[in-house]
């Protein structure tokens, strides 16, 4: 598709968002507002990146458009109250994406992949330094918890609040673990809770100095496990048991088996 006919797609899109909300348009569309559309805007990401996972192309071009479909709507109720339109969205982030990537618009050297990285950084950390002392909004609230803790983790680290390497975090992890075993030992239910948040703060923390997106990592490990237990619960069921009459020695066998992919 050209940009020409990518232009007139989006230009329909567009216009199709505004008759829905029109007088005529769709009751259900016109009764929605920005609050009520979050869960929206959420539920289409996700559903885009289980495409991604998937490798599911029909799927992810289908997703994409419900993803831009939120993303159009939410800009039209801000058109209608006076605050922007799709066309600031569009120029704003036209704009940013120049300022960005100064070795391609202007005449800014870089080496590698890892330098455009690092001149991003400095140039996002610049375009919001009007308040530096706002630590509230280093990170978006709405951001799930672990990614947002691993992001507020790394802008820390730039204000000097960081460990001196990825072992040093391990240390302060396994520090976190200690404190949490000693409350669920004495049954401290308000002390586990607060423990248990920073064994998994310090996870993030790692999470960052490791270069590993935290939210992907346990995805990917919550899919593993499931993976494990329909592998367990098929050899179960072929010695003729439910895993739940099995002993813990035979379902670790089992699971281990799993692990291996016998």
């Amino acid at each position: 598709m050209s940009s020409n006919d990518a232009a007139a797609a989006f230009a329909t899109l567009v216009e199709i968002m505004a008759r829905l909300r029109g007088p005529d348009g769709c009751p259900w569309d016109r009764e929605q507002t920005l609050q009520t559309l979050r869960q929206y805007v959420l539920e289409e990401a996700y559903e885009v990146v289980d495409a991604i996972d998937r490798d599911a192309p029909a799927e992810l071009c289908e997703e994409l458009g419900d993803l831009l479909l939120q993303i159009v709507f939410q800009a039209q109720l801000a058109g209608e109250a006076g605050r922007f339109t799709v066309g600031d969205v569009a120029r704003a982030i036209v704009g940013k994406l120049v300022r960005r990537h100064p070795h391609v618009f202007a005449d800014t050297v870089v080496r590698d992949a890892a330098d455009v990285v690092r001149n991003w950084q400095l140039l996002k950390d610049a375009e919001h330094a009007a308040d530096p002392d706002d630590l509230a909004a280093l990170v978006p609230r709405a951001v799930p918890a672990l990614p947002r803790a691993q992001k507020l983790a790394g802008k820390l680290a730039r204000r000097g609040f960081d460990w001196p390497d990825a072992v040093a975090v391990l240390d302060k992890l396994e520090e976190e673990v200690r404190e949490l075993r000693a409350a669920v030992e004495a049954g401290l239910r308000d002390e586990m809770a607060h423990e248990l948040g920073d064994v998994l703060l310090a996870a993030a923390c790692l999470a960052r100095r490791l270069d590993v997106p935290a939210e992907i990592a346990l995805h990917d490990a919550t899919g593993r496990l499931l993976e494990r237990v329909r592998h367990v619960e098929a050899q179960a069921a072929r010695l003729g048991r439910p895993t739940t009459d099995l002993s813990p020695a035979e379902l670790d066998r089992l699971w281990q088996n799993a692990k291996r992919g016998g």
